[in-house]
């Protein structure tokens, strides 16, 4: 798990719409981008100005896709019928 402090009320909103819709959600504390599930998102009620406590859970980074083959060449043999 992952613990840190944000005070910008507009990302704390966006931590708890992708907690509800359980999605993931990227964390850049200290220049690092953490991606994963939002646990919880609490807050500090004796700082001020206010600042929330988020928990996320990272998750597995996605496998690079295989590469692409390339696409059949079969146009090229349709000069040889006119």
């Amino acid at each position: 798990m992952f613990t840190f402090e944000i005070a910008d009320q507009k990302e704390v909103r966006r931590f708890r719409i992708a907690q509800f819709n359980g999605r993931a959600a990227t964390a850049r504390p200290n220049g690092t981008a953490v991606t994963g599930l939002v646990r919880s998102i609490v807050e500090n009620k004796s700082s001020n100005p206010p600042v929330w406590i988020v928990t996320l859970i990272p998750s597995e980074p996605k496998p690079a896709p295989p590469p692409m083959r390339p696409a059949p060449r079969v146009h090229s043999f349709a000069e040889d019928l006119y």
